[in-house]
């Protein structure tokens, strides 16, 4: 019989692994001469729906970013990993909240195509369609400012994970040793496009317009004037895709029991 914690793994392995086929294809399909990533990271989804098996993998990959997202938003909101209530803990909690955001958004572009709703490349991004309904509300112009903030956070501590490597004190030592370098990568190129999107929030909330609102694959379109930075970026999110699935794979996860969430140090 399969226990809470084992059950409670295999949802988490499960996210990363999503997570990883997302920027893998992302950094993929911005690179290649031939493709059109106006449909921003929808154009992920829409890639997949194509293939054979597809919608079943699509099905899988939504469930598995919810898991991501329900995974990042208990690290922010119950500390689940352990960060502490100082400063940097607060900052580190407030950058699993932005990712837990952000991945929702992927989350809901993947089930659109999942339920074979097909998206026109002109038309809004799941972020653009999300925004729009927080401005509707009352205060939404404060909740996107508020998202677009923790997304800076966001930024700065993805960049400073590049620099530190801390992430490598999660992730279990009979991992490849390639596992730190291209996590570095990976981190610093998800810096730059956090960065973006975060600037964006906290400008269309000012305006009160969902069009200005980036999500992660239009963050990166914004790039491509930029040429060996964009292409750059597009390597360094497929780093952060390879890396996502050796963390699916090596990732030392609490253990879930009667007790409680358990921290786990190096094994």
């Amino acid at each position: 019989m399969v226990d809470k914690s084992e059950k409670f793994s295999w949802l988490v392995r499960t996210g990363f692994a999503a997570r990883g086929i997302t920027y893998l294809l992302l950094g993929y399909i911005a690179l290649d001469a031939r493709s059109d990533i106006e449909g921003g990271g929808s154009a992920v989804y829409e890639y997949l729906q194509e293939v054979p098996l597809g919608t079943p993998i699509l099905w899988v990959m939504t469930v598995g970013l919810l898991a991501y997202v329900a995974f990042r938003a208990m690290c922010a909101i119950s500390d689940l990993q352990h960060r502490g209530a100082d400063f940097t803990g607060i900052l580190k909690r407030i950058g699993d909240g932005a990712s837990a955001v952000a991945h929702l958004f992927l989350a809901y572009a993947c089930y659109q195509f999942a339920a074979w709703e097909k998206r026109s490349s002109e038309g809004e991004s799941g972020g653009q369609e999300m925004a729009g309904s927080i401005l509707q509300m009352e205060i939404g112009w404060v909740l996107i400012i508020v998202v677009g903030l923790g997304f800076l956070v966001g930024s700065f501590m993805q960049a400073k994970t590049a620099v530190t490597a801390h992430f490598m004190n999660r992730i279990s030592s009979s991992a490849p040793a390639i596992t730190k370098p291209i996590g570095r990568a990976g981190h610093a190129a998800r810096a730059v496009v956090f960065l973006l999107i975060g600037w964006s929030m906290v400008r269309g909330a000012w305006a009160e317009s969902e069009e200005r609102v980036q999500g992660l694959g239009a963050a990166i379109i914004s790039l491509r004037d930029t040429g060996y930075i964009f292409n750059i970026v597009a390597i360094g999110l497929i780093m952060f895709g390879i890396f996502s699935l050796f963390t699916a794979r090596y990732r030392i996860i609490p253990d879930f029991g009667p007790e409680g969430l358990k921290p786990h140090f190096r094994a």
